[in-house]
């Protein structure tokens, strides 16, 4: 019987050690969110949640402004409400379903009030920063509306709300302010993007080439004549951005081709005329210009005019690409030919391929859209 008790009573103080064990260990320590100063520490491209107080809008490396806010694309953190060093800031890429509710135009008030942000640890306006946002909440819950990254579609009038009304430069620069500081991806990375973006809606396992219009095997990119690579529409060259991160690894405007019909084009401007292409049937070229094919006219347009927008020069180590009516641009930031291009636009509308692709970029990799895709009549108030 004694030795009975015994057993039991060491049962029962096992039990509560136990208990006492699991009261002391943090349940949700894996979730634990990092601190401003750990999240500039580790700038790993990681997913993490970072908690912080909303001390002003990032508008350069090393600026950071505390009123009369130009839009809600931005925030930066600190681990302090009072802080002015921007070494000690994180800088915020809202994405654009979180901006009327975390943005400090729409919601000055926000500002020295905790939040806490989950996304990639990566740089932002040249400087430590938060990208990909999957989520905003305030100290005490908030609004947290998460995205869904697989759903393809977002609302378009929504994403375009502060654009509504305005036309000429006016609406170039809000256009701009939109789609400016999309995710960059690595030239690398470029490969499996297009091998998404320009799927073969047919087969799975091809891609469309641009120019020759050939659906291709997706394992069949690389450098070989008869493989496909990676073509800039805007010619690299035509700025001299090589294949940098942002305007040369841009998928608004790399598309597939065929390896040897992409070294013809080169660094062409684009214009009607010239020579029949042997390989690409119904694309024409001279010494100085391209002319796709018919069915992809309207495309290559587009994919210019969101260059001429997107990159602006406002960011120390970005061209400021223009359009000109010209060709033999050469290593100039200008593409042409502006009146074949807005020719072009006309002739060949906005189909549901390129519809397609646009959501893609949006939602799997850049979360910027082509504007001109969304809405084609705007081509004419900027450039007409």
């Amino acid at each position: 019987m004694r030795l009975h008790a015994l057993c039991k009573k060491t049962w029962v103080m096992s039990l509560l050690v136990f208990a006492l064990v699991v009261s002391l260990t943090p349940v949700s320590q894996a979730a634990a969110s990092l601190s401003v100063s750990q999240a500039l520490e580790n700038q790993n491209n990681s997913v993490q949640a970072v908690k912080g107080y909303v001390v002003g809008q990032p508008t350069g490396t090393s600026t950071v402004i505390t009123s009369n806010y130009p839009n809600d694309y931005a925030l930066a953190l600190a681990d302090s409400a009072n802080e002015t060093n921007t070494d000690k800031m994180v800088y915020v890429q809202i994405p654009s379903n979180l901006r009327s509710t975390f943005g400090l135009q729409s919601r000055s008030e926000l500002k020295g009030k905790s939040l806490t942000v989950t996304g990639t640890l990566t740089t932002y306006f040249s400087h430590p920063g938060i990208k990909s946002v999957t989520s905003i909440s305030t100290e005490t819950g908030g609004t947290d509306p998460t995205p869904d990254p697989t759903e393809p579609t977002v609302p378009v009038e929504d994403y375009y709300r502060t654009a509504a009304g305005k036309t000429g430069n006016t609406l170039k620069t809000e256009l701009h302010n939109i789609i400016d500081h999309h995710t960059e991806l690595s030239y690398s990375a470029v490969w499996e993007a297009l091998k998404k973006t320009d799927e073969d809606p047919a087969n799975a396992n091809n891609v469309i080439l641009l120019y020759t219009g050939r659906s291709q095997s997706k394992s069949t990119n690389g450098g070989g004549v008869d493989d496909w690579n990676r073509e800039h529409v805007w010619a690299k060259s035509h700025g001299d951005f090589g294949t940098a991160m942002g305007p040369g690894t841009d998928l608004h405007h790399l598309r597939p081709t065929d390896v040897s019909v992409n070294g013809t084009r080169g660094n062409l401007d684009f214009d009607n005329g010239g020579t029949e292409h042997s390989e690409a049937l119904g694309n024409y070229f001279d010494s100085d210009s391209w002319e796709p094919r018919d069915e992809v006219k309207g495309d290559v347009a587009r994919m210019l005019f969101y260059m001429a927008i997107r990159y602006e020069g406002d960011v120390s180590d970005e061209p400021d690409l223009e359009l000109n009516n010209t060709v033999n641009n050469g290593t100039a930031p200008y593409h042409g030919k502006l009146s074949v291009l807005l020719q072009w636009n006309a002739e060949d509308p906005v189909d549901d391929r390129e519809r397609r692709r646009n959501d893609i970029i949006y939602s799997d990799y850049q979360h910027n859209r082509n504007p001109f895709i969304d809405h084609p009549e705007w081509v004419n108030e900027i450039w007409n």
